[in-house]
């Protein structure tokens, strides 16, 4: 009977033991559609655990993020300037990820939040961006959350009508002839346009945003991908600023 339960006592304590030395992940998503895509296969098969978590929901925010190796926060149609309770627990959030050090990634709302919540300002942008346009990746960005990209430039897809000034200490990693696309401040990355979308995602958002294509005056056929490449090209700078990413985890981790 004791070796019994000291076996069992021993399986237990690995099995938690295992528990706190896995890396997890924390998701904050604004909507349902605007999702990990393909970041969620890319962090399954390095056996992350993930924590998704519904912003609106205000009574779920937000957990112990010590608990948390790294954070997501994804995009949405909301603008930072709505009166959401949600979005200002998010910026109160990010702020303390970056004092604790925990990396931080930030999908387009998500990179607007991240610019808001450390001293910069979001505003709207002179025309939106709906698409497929082309990002010049900067030298920074290159030596960055884009490092081992063999182009400066790059297609990338796009969905946003706001845009950021940057908060003091900012480095851009990426901009195009309008905007500032991507960028750093300490241990968090904002990312303007979306690297984590596929076709499915796509044609789903057409479904769900229809009304605003509508009024924006967009053909449809700009938003879809026009050719296979064009979507592979992007699945691959997904996985890129995945590894870069997963590689800034590790480095936090280590300190």
């Amino acid at each position: 009977m004791i070796a019994l339960y000291s076996k069992g006592l021993v399986s237990f304590l690995n099995l938690s033991l295992s528990r706190l030395l896995k890396d997890s992940i924390l998701v904050v998503q604004n909507i349902q559609c605007e999702h990990l895509g393909r970041f969620k296969k890319l962090f399954e098969c390095d056996k992350y655990d993930i924590s998704v978590i519904d912003a609106r929901n205000i009574k779920n925010i937000f957990p112990n993020i010590s608990d948390y190796s790294g954070i997501i926060i994804l995009g949405g149609p909301m603008s930072v300037s709505d009166n959401y309770e949600y979005l200002e627990e998010e910026q109160n959030l990010i702020n303390k990820a970056v004092d604790m050090n925990i990396p931080t990634l930030g999908i387009c709302l998500g990179s607007q939040l991240i610019a808001q919540a450390l001293g910069g300002n979001v505003h709207a942008g002179k025309t939106k961006e709906i698409g497929w346009y082309d990002v010049e990746i900067t030298n920074d960005g290159k030596r960055e959350i884009f490092s081992g990209l063999s182009t400066n430039n790059v297609k990338i897809f796009q969905w946003h009508g706001d845009t950021f000034h940057l908060p003091d200490g900012s480095t851009i990693l990426a901009k195009s002839r309008d905007y500032v696309q991507a960028f750093r401040i300490k241990n968090a990355i904002g990312i303007q346009f979306h690297i984590e979308v596929d076709v499915n995602m796509i044609k789903d958002w057409i479904n769900q945003y229809s009304k605003e294509i509508e009024d924006s005056k967009i053909p449809v056929d700009s938003i879809m991908p026009k050719n296979l490449s064009q979507i592979e090209e992007l699945s691959s700078l997904c996985k890129l600023v995945y590894v870069n990413f997963r590689d800034m985890i590790n480095k936090a981790r280590k300190k």
